[in-house]
């Protein structure tokens, strides 16, 4: 079985005090990077030898560390979350760059999501789009129905499911030139369109959130497709058309 090599890099970071400074491209060199070593887990490297140096540690978003969070989001390379596909940024490895390889890492760049210090984004807009209408209305009144008890068609569960998938990263924003959101709402409208339970607030539902969408500044859809490309979670484009579909039905109410 191979084994892992220590590479040298020099990295081109992004760094900006707060939302108002005007932030810059700051270089480093990192030597004896695992090969085996996770992308955040050379950032942490970065950080301890610039705090050994009296430094200013670079920040960024992380929790999870398992790609379900959607926390860890990175433009590396002119790429939203780096070279590899379907992977969030925590789970992309050294061993996709080389021994000498110049990494450029940068925040997202969104109206909408405005730096907070260095790649570190606001993307709370996001939370105010689901606030505005992704959830159900569930009878609590003793007499609630198992969600498991409600047929659904398998093909329609499927694409529930999937549209469920969407971790709310933001890649899609980053990356399309629109700085659109229409993946990520029409993945959240998707998800309780699909379902029997969702029926009661669709109306509402998607006329609530695409409003909210268009307040927070998000670009519109041109049908560019690199949402769909740069999706850790491979979100179909098709969301958008079900969203669009249902705006138009709620839009005739």
């Amino acid at each position: 079985m191979a084994t892992g090599k220590n590479i040298n890099i020099k990295l081109k970071i992004w760094r900006q005090k707060n939302a108002k400074d005007k932030g810059k491209i700051v270089d480093y060199k990192l030597d004896n990077v695992s090969t085996d070593s996770s992308f955040l887990e050379m950032l942490d490297q970065l950080n301890e030898q610039l705090i050994n140096e009296k430094q200013e540690p670079v920040a960024f978003d992380h929790d999870c560390r398992e790609g379900i969070c959607g926390m860890c989001s990175l433009y590396i390379n002119g790429r939203a979350h780096g070279p590899d596909t379907g992977t969030t940024t925590c789970q992309l490895h050294m061993r996709k760059f080389n021994d000498g390889d110049t990494i450029f890492i940068e925040p997202w760049r969104s109206k909408a999501f405005p730096v907070v210090k260095d790649l570190v984004v606001d993307r709370s807009a996001f939370d105010r789009i689901q606030q505005a209408g992704g959830f159900v209305s569930v009878n609590t009144s003793g007499r609630t129905i198992d969600a498991n008890a409600i047929p659904i068609p398998k093909e329609d569960a499927d694409k529930a499911f999937m549209a469920a998938a969407c971790i709310g990263c933001g890649a899609c924003v980053a990356s399309c030139k629109n700085g659109s959101a229409m993946l990520f709402v029409g993945a959240k409208v998707s998800q309780y369109a699909l379902l029997p339970q969702g029926k009661v607030e669709a109306t509402q539902r998607v006329l609530n959130m695409v409003r909210q969408m268009d307040e927070e500044g998000f670009g519109n859809c041109t049908n560019t497709g690199a949402c769909e490309v740069e999706c850790p979670k491979g979100i179909s484009l098709e969301n958008i058309a079900r969203m669009n579909r249902e705006y138009l039905v709620a839009s005739l109410k």
